[in-house]
């Protein structure tokens, strides 16, 4: 299963756009809110979770998903429970992914040090002791996969399938939606 982390002020198409493309890749995802309330992107618009994050069994998760946007970032940063399912799922190997400002949670964990990433202009100073990327769209370094922001959520969600199901999946959801690079 695929964990995709919701909180109030999450940017809703960077969020949206990796549970959906997943979903198409025929991926189990789930989306878990810091409540069991409807989540107000950082938009507006709500979105319903399917559970709590600390509902979450850690051992179920195959990958863990932080979108970005603001504030929600911080309260995904501030969330206990965030930050004991996010240290499980990376303890154990198993691939962790942040777009937009959401690398920053990762760097701050300092799950990033010696690895490649990359983050939203203006926040590579949060990504403690990774090589920033500036000039990429989407970084995969090991079990670690970050994204510039709302412009790369398809080539984001395209990777994290390839990631999970392989190069051929991502194809064919690419194919699907019609994206072109």
């Amino acid at each position: 299963m695929i964990v995709v982390c919701f909180a109030d002020g999450t940017e809703e198409v960077e969020a949206l756009t990796v549970v959906d493309l997943l979903r198409r890749a025929q991926l189990e995802v789930v989306i878990a809110g810091l409540t069991d309330q409807p989540i107000r992107g950082s938009k507006g618009i709500r979105i319903l979770p399917d559970c709590r994050v600390d509902q979450v069994d850690a051992d179920q998760v195959d990958m863990l998903v932080l979108p970005g946007g603001m504030p929600g970032t911080r309260n995904l940063l501030e969330n206990d429970s965030v930050d004991r399912l996010l240290s499980s799922v990376y303890l154990a190997g198993r691939p962790v992914a942040a777009i937009c400002a959401a690398p920053m949670i990762l760097g701050q964990k300092g799950l990033l040090k010696g690895k490649q990433a990359v983050c939203y202009p203006g926040f590579e100073g949060q990504l403690m002791e990774a090589e920033v990327q500036p000039g990429a769209k989407v970084v995969v370094d090991g079990n670690v996969i970050t994204s510039k922001g709302l412009g790369t959520a398809i080539d984001f969600s395209l990777a994290l399938i390839e990631k999970i199901k392989g190069a051929e999946a991502a194809e064919t959801v690419k194919k699907q939606i019609c994206y072109e690079t």
